[in-house]
C-alpha cells in the first residue's frame, strides 16, 4: 500500500501538468514536542485528505518511527484481514487507510538537528525501507538508543553541509527547514560569516529552502532575497512552505501553532510522484511553486508578477523574436549571456512596461521550435534550454529558461561571447573572457559552495566592505592621449583592464562620466558623510534607485558607481534608509 502512485498516462502522450497541494513538513505523536494527545495516524490522513492536501511526508524529529508505526498498523490490519479474524473496527479503519491512500501521497522523511542546531528536511521516495532510512539516520549521529525518541535534542549530530551530501547522495530530497526563522539556515541575526550563510544555503546538495513568508510580497521577503541577483547568493533557490504542525488543527490558545494544512504550497506536476516532485526542484523553472491560499492564488499570473519586477540580471523581456531588425539574434545574445552569467529568464511577446498591452506571439508552437533551433545551432557548447509557451493577459507569450552553464565560457556563433550586467548584455571584454575561462574550469573541481568570487573582499576596513554592486574605477593610465579606465565589477570582483569611454558598456560609461566629473581632490566633491561612508548622488527610476556611493579608506576616498539596491548591505543600509542586518 502507498506505492509511488503514477498519474494516469493516455497511449502515446504524458500526462498534462496539474496543480497539486502539498505539505512537506508534518509531524506525528513519533516527535517527543507533539502537542496534542490520543492522535492516531488515520486521523492525521483523515485530516489531510479534509484539506485537500495530496503530498505530504512525514518529517517527525531524527526519526522515522511515525511513518514506521503507519505502516505496521496497516500491516497488522492486513494480516488480521487474510487470517479472517478482523473486528468490524478494524476492518472499517483497514478500509479507510486504503481510501486514504489513494487520495494523499505520503512519503517518508525526517526532520533531522545538525550541528549548532539547525533543522534539515530530508524526504524520500516510499520505496526507500525503514531499514535503510534508520541506517541513514544512524550515519548522521543519531545515537542508537534514541532512535525512537522523536528529539530535538540529541547531542552532537553532523555538520549542514555534511547532512546535505549524505541524504542527497542516498536519493532524498534535501530542504532547509523554516530557513528564515528559528533554527534555520537563512536566519536574520545569526552571528556567523557571510561565506558559512552563502555555503548553508547555496550548496549544490540543498534542493529547497521552507521559509515562513512565501506569501510575502516585495524584495524584503526570504524568496525574493534568493532569486539570484543577489552577488554572494547567485544560485536562485526553489522556496516552498509548509505547516510544521505538531498538531491537528490550529490551536485556538497560539495561532502561530499551526495544524496540518494551515500553511501549504502548490506544486505543478505531471504526475504525483516522488520522481516529479525531485525533478520539480531539479529544475530552473521556478513558475511551478506557488504559495496556496484558495481565495487568493488560483488565479495568479507569474508572468505579470515578473514584469512588475522588472529586467535584472536574471529576467528580461522582448517584444518580438523577428529577423528583421536583429530580434532574434538580439535573443539568442541574451540566451549566451544568461548562461556565462548567473542563468535567468526571458519572456518573448511583451516589453517591461506593465501599463502597455501584452503583443503576444503569432505562431506560439512554431515560435518555440524556431527558437529551439535557433539555440542549439548558434550558441556552444551545448546548453540545454527550456522554450515553452504561456498565458497572460489572454495572449500567448514565449518563456526560456535558461540555466547558469556549467561549461563557460558560451558563444554565439563560436566567438561572440556574451555576459549580463544587471539589466544590460554586452560583449564580454578581455579579462571577462578570462574570468570565464577560469570560472569553467573551477566548476569542474568545485561546488557552488566553495566557489569564490575572484577578488571579491570579504571586509573593508572599520568592518565595512564595498557595496556588492555597481563599479569602481581602480586606476586610470593615460596612452597618446587616450584615457584607459581599469574596472572593477562589485557583484563578482572581477577586475577589468583598457575599458576607454568609446567602448566602454552603459554602467561602465555612465561611471567614466561621473568620474570624470569628479574634482580631482575628493575631499572637495559634493558627498553626504555619514561617518567614514556616504552618497555622493542617488539616481530614481520608478520603485528603483541607484546609488554612487563613497568610502573613506587609508588609501584615500573610494567611489563606488550605479549600485542597485541588491548591493547594498551592512552599515550601507543606514545611508540610504534601509536597516542593518
Amino acid at each position: 500500500m502507498n506505492k509511488e502512485r503514477k498519474g494516469v498516462k493516455k497511449k502515446g502522450r504524458k500526462t498534462s501538468l496539474k496543480w497539486h497541494l502539498m505539505d512537506l513538513h508534518l509531524h506525528t505523536p513519533a516527535s517527543g514536542d507533539y502537542q496534542e494527545t490520543g492522535v492516531s495516524y488515520l486521523q492525521i490522513l483523515q485530516q489531510c485528505d479534509e484539506r485537500n492536501i495530496e503530498i505530504v511526508a512525514f518529517t517527525d524529529h531524527n526519526t522515522v518511527a511515525g511513518y514506521r508505526q503507519m505502516k505496521e498498523n496497516i500491516t497488522q490490519l492486513e494480516m488480521l484481514e487474510q487470517l479472517g479474524r478482523q473486528t468490524d473496527e478494524e476492518r472499517q479503519n483497514l478500509s479507510e487507510y486504503r481510501r486514504l491512500l489513494t487520495k494523499v501521497f505520503v512519503l517518508p522523511g525526517f526532520e533531522f538537528t545538525a550541528t549548532l542546531g539547525f533543522h534539515i528536511l530530508g524526504i524520500f521516495p516510499p520505496s526507500k525501507s525503514i531499514r535503510e532510512l534508520e541506517y541513514l539516520l544512524l550515519s548522521l549521529n543519531i545515537p542508537a538508543d534514541q532512535l525512537d525518541l522523536g528529539s530535538l535534542t540529541i547531542g552532537a549530530s553532523t555538520d549542514v553541509l555534511t547532512a546535505y551530501k549524505i541524504i542527497n547522495e542516498a536519493g532524498g530530497l534535501v530542504i532547509a527547514a523554516h530557513a528564515n526563522s528559528t533554527h534555520g539556515v537563512a536566519m536574520r541575526g545569526l552571528h556567523f560569516s557571510g561565506q558559512t550563510k552563502i555555503a548553508y544555503t547555496q550548496d549544490s546538495n540543498l534542493h529547497a529552502l521552507e521559509v515562513t513568508d512565501l506569501e510575502k510580497k516585495g524584495r524584503h521577503s526570504t524568496a525574493a532575497f534568493f532569486n539570484g541577483a543577489k552577488p554572494e547568493y547567485p544560485r536562485r533557490m526553489h522556496c516552498i512552505q509548509g505547516s510544521d504542525a505538531h498538531r491537528l488543527r490550529v490551536d485556538p490558545k497560539n495561532p502561530k501553532n499551526l495544524g496540518i494544512g494551515d500553511r501549504t504550497t502548490e506544486v505543478y506536476l505531471p504526475e504525483v510522484s516522488f520522481d516529479a516532485l525531485k525533478e520539480l526542484f531539479l529544475s530552473n523553472d521556478f513558475s511551478r511553486t506557488r504559495p496556496y491560499r484558495a481565495s487568493f492564488y488560483q488565479g495568479i499570473d507569474f508572468v505579470q508578477q515578473a514584469r512588475e519586477e522588472g529586467p535584472s540580471i536574471i529576467q528580461d523581456f522582448h517584444e518580438g523574436m523577428t529577423v528583421r531588425g536583429g530580434c532574434l539574434y538580439t535573443i539568442i545574445a541574451e540566451v549566451c549571456a544568461f548562461a556565462n552569467t548567473n542563468g535567468g529568464t526571458l519572456f518573448i511577446g511583451l516589453n517591461a512596461n506593465v501599463k502597455e498591452p501584452v503583443a503576444g506571439i503569432a505562431h506560439p508552437a512554431a515560435s518555440v521550435r524556431q527558437l529551439e533551433k535557433e539555440i542549439s545551432n548558434r550558441i556552444t557548447p551545448r546548453l540545454n534550454c527550456q522554450v515553452d509557451t504561456k498565458t497572460t493577459k489572454g495572449k500567448k507569450i514565449l518563456r526560456v529558461l535558461v540555466p547558469r552553464g556549467d561549461d563557460p565560457p558560451y558563444a554565439v556563433d563560436d566567438n561572440k561571447i556574451y555576459v549580463r550586467s544587471e539589466t544590460e548584455t554586452g560583449l564580454a571584454v578581455r579579462d571577462e573572457i578570462f574570468q570565464l575561462v577560469r570560472r569553467g574550469l573551477k566548476d569542474t573541481d568545485l561546488s557552488i559552495a566553495e566557489k569564490k568570487p575572484v577578488e571579491m573582499e570579504d571586509e573593508g576596513e572599520g568592518g565595512i566592505s564595498p557595496p556588492r554592486t555597481g563599479v569602481e574605477i581602480v586606476t586610470v593610465e593615460e596612452r597618446h592621449g587616450n584615457k584607459y579606465f581599469t574596472m572593477r565589477d562589485l557583484r563578482n570582483g572581477n577586475v577589468v583592464k583598457n575599458v576607454t569611454k568609446s567602448s566602454a558598456r552603459r554602467l561602465w560609461h555612465y561611471a567614466i562620466l561621473q568620474y570624470s566629473s569628479l574634482p580631482e581632490d575628493l575631499s572637495t566633491a559634493s558627498i553626504t558623510w555619514r561617518g567614514d561612508i556616504g552618497i555622493l548622488q542617488v539616481q530614481r527610476r520608478g520603485k528603483s534607485a541607484r546609488y554612487d556611493l563613497a568610502q573613506k579608506t587609508s588609501q584615500g576616498i573610494r567611489i563606488y558607481f550605479g549600485v542597485t539596491e541588491d548591493g547594498i548591505h551592512g552599515n550601507w543600509k543606514s545611508i540610504v534608509g534601509g536597516d542593518n542586518d
